[in-house]
């Protein structure tokens, strides 16, 4: 008998198989690659919810268990995801200058907002009004990322690329059976894919679409991160990435050309150079009406539980969300009831 079975393979599900594997548990993760979510990712961590200017929930906790943990897998894996790069956002007049001046005086705010007006000039940006930087913040190359874990996982056997049948799963009253493997504990991680799950699909996981772009930009100079109504994250070699739209009805992973024209409206409002469109991706993210995981245990079977609903924030929610899980599941200690599964009403099961 195993101790966790695993499924998915993004951000929450390596999450908590490097979690598991850490503290001496074994495990088996299933994955069909029918989530793309995590591997497009911008996979930026920034303490600050920029368009409110309010701070992420838990911020410094989740901050220091991402680094703790990226530290950790960059060790594993002989190789390097974790990039801390400052997040300048662009003033568009005074006001948005003062605004950013009243935040910074917020008690929440104060560690991750500097009070220092970024001045310098970048080729391609016109910038009259200058930067406020966000501090603590950077970005986790989550496609490279997923693909050396998942190499690892094969690696070591642990790994099976497969769809998931649910009615194939066995429960016991302490374990359940898959395939003729007996697990103490299985872990549904599968993001968006989750409707399909038949023991958590009445929860209130919603999906909100993204798309994203890969720009080449050879007059473009930037060692930062700029962000505005979008992100331009610097890759190398004159390539950007640049993103992301929020579409709350369209649920398929297809670029469309309404993202497209929304992206590059927005692009042409930060920069004022020519660009090549390389690449155009699409995902869904896992996201929850009241912007808080989901995580727990079913109700009625203890043997299953949920990791899910990172939304827009997987690189920093991954790792304490997994460390959560664990805790509740070896160790009893309680949920934070703003995660909790609990927190849905009864009458929302079916």
């Amino acid at each position: 008998m195993i101790d966790f079975l695993i499924v998915g393979s993004g951000l929450a599900g390596i999450s908590f198989a490097e979690v598991a594997l850490n503290n001496n548990k074994s495990i088996l993760v299933f994955d069909n690659d029918s989530q793309n979510s995590s591997k497009i990712a911008g996979g930026l961590y920034n303490p600050v919810i920029l368009k409110r200017f309010s701070e992420v929930w838990k911020a410094e906790e989740q901050l220091k268990l991402m680094k703790d943990f990226y530290i950790i897998v960059e060790e594993k894996l002989k190789t390097k995801f974790d990039f801390s790069t400052p997040i300048l956002r662009k003033f568009f007049s005074i006001e948005e200058q003062n605004n950013w001046f009243s935040a910074s005086d917020k008690t929440g705010l104060a560690p991750f907002l500097s009070t220092a007006i970024i001045t310098k000039k970048y080729d391609g940006i016109t910038s009259p009004f200058n930067y406020g930087e966000v501090l603590h913040t950077g970005y986790v190359d989550t496609a490279l990322l997923l693909t050396k874990y998942r190499i690892y996982l094969k690696d070591k056997e642990l790994l099976i690329q497969d769809s998931f049948d649910y009615s194939l799963l066995e429960i016991k009253t302490d374990s359940v059976i898959y395939k003729g493997i007996e697990a103490k504990n299985i872990v549904f991680a599968e993001g968006f894919g989750m409707h399909e799950n038949p023991f958590f699909k009445y929860l209130p996981l919603d999906g909100t679409k993204g798309e994203l772009f890969i720009i080449k930009a050879t007059d473009l100079n930037l060692d930062v991160i700029v962000n505005t109504s979008v992100f331009i994250l610097p890759l190398g070699d004159n390539l950007f990435k640049v993103g992301a739209t929020y579409n709350w009805k369209d649920k398929t992973d297809l670029p469309t050309l309404e993202g497209r024209q929304e992206l590059l409206e927005r692009i042409n409002e930060i920069i004022d150079c020519e660009f090549e469109v390389i690449a155009h991706f699409a995902g869904v993210r896992p996201t929850v009406y009241d912007r808080r995981p989901l995580i727990g245990t079913h109700v009625d079977h203890k043997s299953l539980h949920l990791l899910n609903g990172l939304g827009t924030r997987g690189v920093m929610l991954g790792p304490s969300m997994a460390n959560a899980l664990f805790d509740a599941i070896v160790n009893g200690i309680a949920l934070d009831p703003a995660i909790d599964i609990k927190r849905v009403k009864p009458k929302n099961f079916n």
